[in-house]
């Protein structure tokens, strides 16, 4: 047991942790880090949007950029924005800890200014991060994905001469009417490999690793490619919403929460890693203040709650709606697309975006939104 003292302390070093912690200890603050592994190689692939990322991050954490990316909706539509896939230990090596003080131990209470382990070591700090994750809870809603690594050649075919497949709805997976939908993402990891991954984007409760095998293996084949069960593969699992802050923490003690534990996920997609290397330097700047949660606080909350209802939307639709709504999304301009997407203190864009959206869609896809709206639930 020991007591340790530091200007700021970062509970988990995920992508999100390290950054934060990186960055801090970069603009000369004491840094304390906890993780239970602080020295785990990273496996997940992560991805963003070029223009999401930070200039501070080094150009080596890019393994493969897709110029033009294509989805595939009622039909084939190309995003004009460039797509990339981070190298996940390159990233994890640029990120690096050398000016951080990096404890090896699991936190069993978090403060705003206090963190005690397992083992009793008792961190004090001006200010604690938690950069955890999400939390592995089956009643919040998950995304789930299965995917095979294949060599550039053998992939060619399904790519289709596409950049890459950001989203392919197709039903050559093997899908009956009725079916929870899951589309397929096609991304080069570098020049030679490229990962082919059947995707459900949101479900409470998500599709089922096997059933997300079978799919991929149905559709691959479909398109000529018989996997030989010797590739390497990826599974994923993860909640796409943080649960309610009062299961988290009691809101005036807790800490600062950063990354997917934040609104920084996007509950729609996933997506939470490009936008926390993004927000780093600003966290940053508002500890050094005093007043790490003020930046835009107004128009950040304002879009965590456009974003819930996207994602109370994607769980109504009717499955055979799926397709129609993404073709909708898609048929925007790039701009309003970034703001939804990306846009996390974007309010007026983001807000934009689903209202130019609304329209386009199918009635029943409209009544279903209507009825999100109307039963929208209260969460603590």
């Amino acid at each position: 047991m020991s007591n340790l003292s530091a200007d700021v302390a970062v509970v988990g070093l995920g992508p999100a942790g390290r950054a934060i912690a990186h960055r801090c200890a970069a603009a000369g603050m004491d840094v304390l880090a906890l993780d239970p592994h602080p020295s785990r190689t990273w496996t997940p692939t992560y991805s963003a949007w070029a223009d999401e990322l930070p200039s501070w991050l080094s150009e080596s954490a890019i393994a493969s950029t897709a110029r033009r990316p294509a989805v595939w909706t009622d039909r084939h539509r190309v995003i004009d924005r460039t797509y990339c896939v981070l190298d996940t230990h390159a990233l994890q090596a640029s990120l690096a800890l050398d000016l951080v003080r990096v404890h090896a131990g699991t936190a069993v209470d978090v403060t705003g200014t206090r963190v005690t382990t397992v083992d009793g070591t008792v961190v004090t700090a001006r200010h604690v991060v938690d950069a955890r994750g999400t939390l592995d809870s089956r009643d919040l809603a998950q995304q789930t994905a299965y995917g095979i690594v294949v060599e550039r050649e053998r992939a060619e075919p399904i790519l289709e001469g596409s950049d890459a497949w950001f989203m392919d709805w197709r039903t050559d997976n093997g899908v009956r009417p009725g079916d929870v939908p899951s589309f397929l993402y096609a991304v080069a990891l570098d020049d030679h490999r490229v990962l082919l991954e059947e995707t459900c984007l949101v479900g409470r409760p998500a599709l089922h690793l096997d059933v997300l095998r079978t799919r991929l293996h149905h559709r691959l084949a479909r398109r000529d490619l018989v996997p030989t069960g010797t590739e390497d593969i990826e599974r994923v699992r993860f909640s796409v919403e943080p649960p309610p802050r009062s299961r988290l923490h009691t809101p005036r003690s807790g800490p600062v929460l950063f990354g997917s534990r934040s609104n920084l996920m996007h509950p729609a997609t996933g997506y939470s890693v490009a936008a926390s290397l993004a927000s780093a330097d600003h966290l940053v700047d508002g500890l050094r203040t005093g007043k790490p949660g003020s930046r835009r606080a107004l128009h950040t909350w304002t879009v965590q709650k456009l974003r819930n209802l996207g994602l109370r939307t994607a769980l109504s639709l009717e499955p055979e709606m799926v397709p129609q709504f993404f073709a909708s999304f898609f048929s925007l301009p790039v701009e309003l697309q970034r703001s939804y997407l990306s846009g996390h203190d974007d309010a007026m864009g983001t807000m934009t975006a689903m209202l130019r959206m609304f329209p386009t869609l199918p009635v029943s896809a409209r009544l279903a939104i209507a009825r999100t709206v109307v039963h929208a639930p209260r969460r603590g």
